[in-house]
């Protein structure tokens, strides 16, 4: 990955942060050149809009942005991101601060080095971006280590399944745990049945490339227990239940909720929170073959729950299912998932802000409020109890769909709950996992929705760093 953050620097060229309000003021402290050269342009200072100005040598001088009033309620934080493709080559710095509080350089900071992203694996590398100098105030390393993690997560999530199946997740997995030394534990295979893990088995079995468990565990035992499990479907044919070419389109972004865990454990093990950190990463391909699981069939589930197969392109929370009962096996004190689980969660609330259910009111208000100031946005949505009748068998102990067509994103999530333990708190994200069209911050292709916000979340709760692993 290229470097984009620039060491302090004399040369670097300033930016300026304009609103409405402040403009007439703040012409009093730009170079005289930059004021009359603002005037010639016709330079108003438009929340988005921007002005490169000249300095004495013909140089760029400085540069000028607009953004919404200081105290706007529900002000983009993430908009000075633009400024990473739209600006020149070079090395910039703020010149003032981009909002009315301490944390708003630091966000504007990440979301210049969120918005440097380009998927160029395959050749389509264009123009380096503009490098930012961190703010003085803010944790540049914390910074770099945040926006590293969100890169990489979106590289896994843009590489087509024929460079990223099943063992290439893996072995990313693996890379992750390596450079934290964390331990990893894989079960593969057959060895999947003998070890009590059926229903990923079974979703996986039809591929070349077989279904998997990683299990990675960081920190000391005696530390508070969070764990991470992430939806690892490299590609979603539907099954049998085959979806049509155009569903198609998209699902190699089907693992993005195990890019989304892998990221967060990277922010945590970077960070060296004082936790005891477990990612799960279910892992197959629901493809199609001769011994493809089938609509009817019946599994004992890990939990010794039996399942009822109505729908084969409903695999997600099936795998997702034998990695929770085994999540909450230990008790951890948080458990999280994330899983590109449903359409009905992007017919609710559109691609940008995913539907979170979770059973401990204290941890969902704690979420939201983090969210939000994070720019990182969920909206919770209820574990409707009336709803669970839905997910009845007439020969199973649970069917993995509903009976109707209502509430999917809810009786989804009321599936997965049949599987978490009383008295563990646990949050689920239904996320969509990818970015329809570039905004700050967000560039278009695969996005891992939530773990910013999530680790801002933990690193407050657990941020006292430790020396050793």
């Amino acid at each position: 990955m290229p470097t984009l953050f620039a060491a302090a620097s004399p040369k670097s060229i300033p930016v300026w942060f304009v609103t409405t309000e402040t403009w007439k003021g703040l012409q009093g402290d730009l170079p005289k050149e930059a004021v009359a050269f603002a005037a010639a342009s016709g330079f108003s200072p438009t929340p988005g809009r921007h002005l490169v100005c000249p300095g004495p040598s013909g140089a760029i001088g400085c540069v000028l942005f607009g953004v919404e009033a200081f105290d706007k309620p529900g002000r983009d934080g993430l908009a000075p991101g633009r400024l990473a493709s739209l600006l020149p080559p070079g090395d910039y710095h703020f010149a003032n601060a981009p909002g009315a509080t301490a944390q708003s350089s630091e966000q504007a900071a990440l979301s210049w080095g969120l918005s440097s992203y380009r998927f160029g694996r395959y050749g389509k590398n264009g123009q380096p971006f503009a490098r930012l100098v961190p703010p003085a105030q803010s944790d540049a390393s914390g910074l770099a280590r945040t926006v590293a993690a969100i890169h990489a997560a979106r590289d896994l999530i843009n590489t087509p399944t024929n460079d990223m199946g099943p063992s290439a997740l893996e072995a990313a997995a693996r890379q992750v745990a390596t450079r934290h030394k964390a331990k990893v534990r894989v079960i593969k295979g057959d060895a999947l049945l003998r070890q009590n893990f059926p229903l990923i088995h079974a979703v996986g079995r039809a591929s070349d490339d077989p279904p998997r468990l990683v299990d990675i565990t960081w920190g000391p035992a005696r530390a508070p227990k969070i764990t991470l499990v992430g939806k690892g479907v490299c590609f979603d044919t539907g099954g049998l239940d085959i979806k049509p070419s155009s569903a198609m389109l998209l699902m190699k972004k089907d693992m993005a909720g195990a890019a989304t865990a892998l990221a967060l454990g990277e922010m945590i093990m970077g960070a060296k929170l004082d936790v005891r950190l477990r990612v799960l990463l279910p892992i197959v391909e629901n493809s199609i073959s001769g011994n493809a699981f089938r609509p009817g069939d019946v599994y004992k589930s890990r939990k010794g729950l039996t399942v009822e197969i109505g729908n084969t392109d409903a695999e997600g929370r099936l795998i997702l299912c034998d990695a929770l009962a085994l999540a909450c096996e230990e008790k951890p004190q948080v458990l999280f998932d994330f899983a590109t689980l449903t359409g009905a969660a992007r017919v609710a609330l559109g691609p940008d802000l995913p539907p979170f259910y979770c059973n401990d009111d204290a941890l969902a208000d704690a979420i939201t409020t983090t969210a939000f100031a994070e720019q990182d946005p969920v909206w919770r949505l209820p574990l409707w109890d009336a709803y669970d009748t839905m997910l009845d068998s007439k020969i199973a102990s649970l069917n993995n769909v509903s009976s109707g067509p209502f509430a999917g994103s809810i009786t989804a999530a009321l599936y997965l709950r049949r599987f978490i333990e009383t008295g563990i708190s646990w949050a689920h994200f239904d996320i969509y996992g990818w970015t329809p069209s570039t905004k700050p911050g967000r560039p278009e292709g695969g996005e891992p929705q939530t773990a910013r916000m999530l680790f801002a979340l933990l690193k407050a709760r657990y941020g006292n760093p430790r020396r050793k692993n």
